[in-house]
């Protein structure tokens, strides 16, 4: 059966696609009232409006205002017109809309019962499309005007021009209209219905017919001619013209005004959205429900005005009706209008499905597809569809969105059921004449579009029939390749790769996809070949004149192949396999990174791992080159053969042209295209990292020497295993360590010998071996070696050893005295602090040297041993090497810092033997000059033995013994001897003090070359008692003669003032000073000084008596005596005659 023949309505009828509010013929209603579908959906719409309609008629109301909305195609418009029909009752062709509808709602009697109620009553619907009947100059008084307009064109007024239509009003109210317009017509010879439009060029028409109709004299109609104010109005004045038209009605009666696309005109313009809020609440208000608003728009009404809710409530409330539509039912009105099958040929389609069902079910498996896109689900969806598939209602809606959304031209295009129902219709109609097994690819629906479309694409499609016509390259099969690449172009749910687009090719249940994959496959070739399309990854693009110009220049874009090979190593090392040291048990590797002949980072000549591009030669890819090149420490990775390369060529190639075109000054389209290149290039490097990867996961393996098969894995696990195997044979002596260390704290217990075990069971015993072994070939080949060589040598191949536990077997040779540590030419002691540092620290390792130990003989030790005990007076000498050299080092130290104390004491004083001292000190210094080495220390302590013990015995025989019983005598003594310097004369009156004083001066006076008596210091203590007593007599003698001169002034000055209360000050001042004196006399110890207060007291008693005589007005005085010089005895003072005496 052909599929003509199939359809219960010929297919071939003309049907409105597109429904426009402003389509009145008689047939065209006809046509959708009886074609018209009431899906699910719109039976809820139905009862939702018709519920609140309904009630209005009841009860008065201000919610008088509907809003419906949905997407271009939803079918709102022509659910509008529907409602208008309905309301309104039309009659076309003597039938009425509503009867139209009664079969409609046979399976819900309750809803038509709404709806027939509701068009009981008288209504006048006024529709329009506001978009074209809109003006142009949209102001915030945009929608009033249009409002204005449509209700006065309602009443038969002029409403194109406001002041026409209110001079009509007024000239109607007056009952005049067809006297006017008589006496217009014989004035200007034309009627009046056909000049009112030109009506600015009829005023001496229209003048004198005001003036003659209206009683108006000339001067009154020319005013009201050229007001130009005349054409303005106000919400309030068209609101009362709308009441008083109805109020003239029934009280049934109802007014609607519905508007389609008001949400697009308005779209969010504040002022017109006040605009149409202020307008529909003052109809609300004034008209109580006899006048409705009903509107259309894409968006629903809080969509629109959610950005400023706050202001915009108040239209929300007056349309409180809302009605969303989809074209979620799309499928539905197709199969009732286009695709209801008959009878038969439905049984026959059941049939072939039953027969084909799992060929249908292998046909439409899309790979990579994100929606829920498929085929039949059974034998009533098949006869339901057929010729098509249910996929196609899903995809052809996004693709009427999207060309919509990227054509200018389309942009005018429905994406719901009006221009899929023409699209359905057409494509069902090319094949019309085919059977059964038929089915309609996807291409078909292009010729749907192809009007809509921009030139740029048409010109693309054109081109390539034109070619295909010509036969240039280009087959009949390629264009419709290239049309169906064009529709699903910005797709996303259905990748556009070679398996989909067989599949959107298929035109027969019968297709043998093999064979249909092979000539696809020739159409993508041949269409790329002469750049119709591109590609990325595996999915191919249709492309513009313009692209593919610009593509052409992105190809002829040259990119170096170094260039590539290192973005390639970028995203191995920087993605894949970000891992800088290969861990390995405890062990963390270091590698070197390289692809093909390119290295990442810093080389360090450790384990290599290489990768291998199509960039490298065949020639150096074989199997014997590679084992070769691999051996010993290398591992290859040969990569498989996956389009990464070209992938990020391609995208190389956009990234680089981008760069070297000044984009923005291109025009805007072109900027348009290589911003689209550019995500392009992100997708092709998305696309290249996933080919990397399988090209990793499917490559060869030669690791050293070997050709490795690794096991499934991805791409990380995969260079994971062959790393591993890697280290496994290249660090062969890595099991070597037995024991790993933690930290310093470890290494400082091996040193101390915390750590215990059995003899030949020692952590890590094979290991130093090893490394005692190299040292003893060093030391026979007498290189000097630092811990920086012991350190490189065991991290590197084989050992790979950590810098820690290289530290710590070091250490292990160290505690067993088979190793000598030296840094900066001393030797250290395994208890040095910083010795851990000197094993392992970066800065300080290559200045410590490590040795194969020298051991000092048998003999030597014994030797030294026997010494060391007569000389420190011990008995506990350490027995092995280390604890001797710590012994000697320790002992002689604390000598040399106990001798330099010592020295240090002479420091300002005159003490005897320093030089006995001094010399204690070098020989100290002399011995520990040699804690370099241990033998030449121990040498040098024997050689100066006699030295050592001669020196001792002089240190303990006298100055030891000085300064631990005597030296406070001595320094007593001096002292003393220096705090009688002044007295020296009167001391040596008395001559056994003075001898005294004079042997106590031989005895602490050193002399430089001879020697010092230290047995006579036991004599200062007598020897100072003698000195001291004959001083202190002299001393009392000295203070009694003193005191005897302060009574004397005192009793003066006293004389001389006789109790004058005028001179008390004096007197008191005097007192004092003599107070002062005679405390200096109890507390000094010099004869000298005692001897030094008589002048100055004098001279004090001498002017106190000269004040108190000019105080008390005395004759003139006689001038005084001169006292006596100090130092003189009393009785040459008692000669002179002393004034105080």
């Amino acid at each position: 059966m052909m599929i003509r023949d199939m359809f219960a309505d010929d297919i071939n009828r003309k049907i409105n696609g597109v429904i426009k509010v402003d389509q009145a013929a008689d047939d065209v209603i006809e046509q959708e009232l009886n074609e018209y579908v009431i899906t699910r959906e719109l039976k809820k719409h139905f009862i939702t409006f018709f519920n609140y309609y309904g009630d209005a008629f009841d009860q008065p109301t201000a919610d008088m205002g509907v809003w419906i909305s949905g997407f271009f195609g939803s079918g709102k418009s022509h659910f509008l017109k529907m409602l208008s029909y309905l309301l309104e009752n039309k009659e076309v062709k003597g039938i009425r809309s509503v009867e139209r509808f009664r079969k409609k709602f046979e399976d819900d009697p309750a809803t038509f019962m709404l709806i027939d109620r509701a068009t009981k009553g008288t209504t006048e619907t006024i529709l329009f499309n506001i978009d074209i009947e809109g003006f142009s100059n949209k102001d915030k008084t945009a929608v009033l005007r249009v409002f204005a307009k449509m209700f006065y064109n309602h009443l038969g007024f002029y409403g194109e021009n406001l002041k026409v239509a209110m001079m009509e009003r007024y000239i109607d109210q007056q009952g005049k209209t067809e006297e006017f317009r008589r006496v217009f017509e014989e004035k200007k010879g034309k009627p009046w219905l056909e000049m009112r439009r030109a009506f600015a060029f009829n005023g001496k028409f229209i003048i004198p017919t005001l003036m003659e109709v209206l009683d108006m004299s000339e001067d009154d109609a020319k005013t009201w001619f050229n007001d130009k104010t005349a054409t303005e109005i106000s919400i309030a004045q068209l609101v009362e013209d709308m009441k008083a038209y109805v109020d003239t009605k029934p009280a049934n009666f109802r007014l609607l005004f519905m508007i389609d696309e008001v949400g697009q005109y308005v779209g969010t313009d504040t002022d017109m959205l006040l605009n149409l809020q202020s307008l529909t609440e003052k109809i609300g208000s004034e008209c109580e429900g006899k006048i409705w608003v009903i509107c259309t728009g894409q968006e629903a009404i809080d969509e629109i005005i959610k950005v400023r809710a706050d202001e915009f409530s108040r239209i929300q409330a007056r349309f409180k009706t809302r009605l969303s539509l989809s074209s979620s039912s799309v499928d539905e009105v197709i199969q009732k209008r286009i695709l209801k099958k008959k009878t038969e040929a439905a049984k026959d389609l059941e049939g072939v499905y039953e027969q084909n069902d799992s060929v249908l079910r292998n046909l439409f498996s899309f790979s990579g597809s994100i929606l829920d896109i498929k085929g039949y689900s059974g034998p009533r969806e098949f006869t339901e569809n057929f010729p098509f598939v249910p996929y196609q209602f899903i995809i052809m809606q996004k693709v009427f969105a999207e060309i919509r959304k990227h054509g200018n031209s389309g942009k005018h295009l429905s994406g719901g059921e009006r221009s899929m129902l023409s699209g359905f219709q057409e494509a069902a109609q090319k094949i019309q004449e085919k059977d059964e097994y038929a089915l309609v690819p996807f291409f078909r629906f292009y010729d749907t579009v192809h009007t809509f479309l921009d030139g740029s694409i048409r010109r693309v499609i054109e081109r390539c029939q034109k070619a295909a016509d010509n036969g240039d390259g280009i087959e009949q099969q390629d264009v419709d390749v290239l049309k169906l690449l064009y529709l699903i172009r910005y797709i996303d749910d259905i990748p556009s790769n070679l398996d989909n687009i067989v599949i959107l090719m298929a035109d027969d249940i019968r297709v043998d996809k093999i064979i249909m994959r092979e000539a696809v496959r020739g159409c993508l070739d041949r269409l790329m070949s002469q750049n119709y399309i591109g590609r990325t990854g595996d999915t191919y693009n249709f492309l513009t004149d313009e692209e593919q110009d610009i593509q052409r220049e992105i190809r002829d874009t040259n990119v170096d192949t170094a260039s590539i090979v290192e973005r390639i190593a970028q995203m191995i090392y920087g993605d894949i396999f970000t891992t800088k040291k290969f861990r390995y048990g405890k062990y963390d590797f270091a590698f070197d990174q390289m692809v093909d002949g390119i290295t990442v980072g810093v080389a360090t000549g450790g384990m290599r791992l290489r990768f291998l591009t199509v960039a490298t030669d065949a020639i150096e890819k074989t199997d014997y080159r590679l084992m070769a090149e691999s051996k010993g420490n290398e591992a290859i990775v040969v990569l498989a053969d996956t389009p990464y390369y070209e992938s990020l060529e391609s995208a190389m190639k956009i990234r680089k042209y981008v760069k070297q075109r000044n984009v923005s000054q291109l025009p805007k389209t072109v900027q348009k295209i290589i911003s689209d290149q550019q995500d392009e290039a992100g997708k092709y490097e998305l696309s290249a990292m996933t080919e990397l990867q399988n090209a990793i996961e499917g490559a060869q393996f030669y690791v050293d020497g070997e050709h490795l098969e690794i096991k499934a894995g991805n791409a990380k696990s995969k260079i994971d295993q062959s790393l591993e195997y890697l280290v496994a044979h290249v660090y062969s002596k890595l099991d070597l360590i037995t024991d790993n260390a933690g930290s310093d704290a470890d290494i400082i217990a091996i040193l101390t010998g915390a750590v215990t075990a059995l003899p030949g069971m020692e952590p890590n015993r094979d290991a130093a071996s090893a490394m005692e072994e190299y040292l003893e070939m060093q030391d026979a080949k007498k290189l000097p070696t630092s811990m920086a060589d012991v350190q490189s040598k065991y991290s590197a191949i084989p050992y790979g050893w950590k810098e820690i536990d290289i530290a710590a077997v070091a250490a292990q040779l160290i505690y067993s005295q088979k190793v000598t540590i030296k840094y900066a030419g001393n030797t250290i002691q395994p208890d040095d602090p910083k010795l851990p540092d000197m094993l392992r620290k970066k800065s300080e390792i290559g200045k410590t040297s490590i040795s194969k130990r020298k051991t000092i003989s048998a003999t030597m030790m014994r030797d030294v041993k026997s010494m060391l005990r007569d000389y420190f007076d011990v008995m506990d000498v350490p027995d092995d090497e280390d604890g001797l050299i710590r012994f000697v080092t320790e002992k002689f130290s604390e000598q040399r810092d106990y001798y330099a104390s010592l020295d240090a004491r002479y420091d300002g004083h005159k003490y005897p033997d320093r030089a006995l001292v001094q010399e204690a000190i070098h020989l100290m210094d002399d011995v520990l000059s040699q804690k370099k080495d241990n033998i030449a220390l121990i040498e040098r302590v024997l050689k100066k033995e006699d030295a050592l013990f001669d020196n001792k015995e002089a240190m303990s025989n006298g100055i030891e013994n000085f300064f631990k019983t005597q030296v406070t005598v001595f320094d007593q003594a001096v002292q003393f001897e220096k705090s009688l310097h002044d007295d020296l004369d009167r001391i040596a009156e008395n001559e056994e003090a003075h001898k005294a004083l004079n042997t106590i001066r031989l005895i602490t006076i050193v002399q430089t070359g001879s020697k010092f008596n230290y047995n006579r210091i036991r004599e200062l203590n007598p020897l100072m008692d003698t000195v001291r007593t004959a001083h202190d007599k002299m001393l009392e003698e000295k203070r009694a003669e003193v005191l005897e001169t302060v009574r004397q002034c005192m009793e003066a000055t006293h004389t001389a003032a006789n109790g004058d209360s005028k001179a008390s000050h004096l007197i008191e001042k005097s007192d004092k000073y003599f107070s002062q004196c005679k405390e200096k006399i109890a507390e000094l110890k010099s004869l000298a000084l005692l001897d030094a207060m008589f002048l100055p007291m004098c001279q004090y008693k001498d002017d106190t008596v000269s004040n108190i005589e000019t105080v008390l007005a005395p004759p003139a005085p006689k001038p005084p005596v001169q006292p006596t010089q100090p130092g003189k005895r009393t009785s040459d003072r008692k000669e002179k005659g002393c004034p105080c005496l």
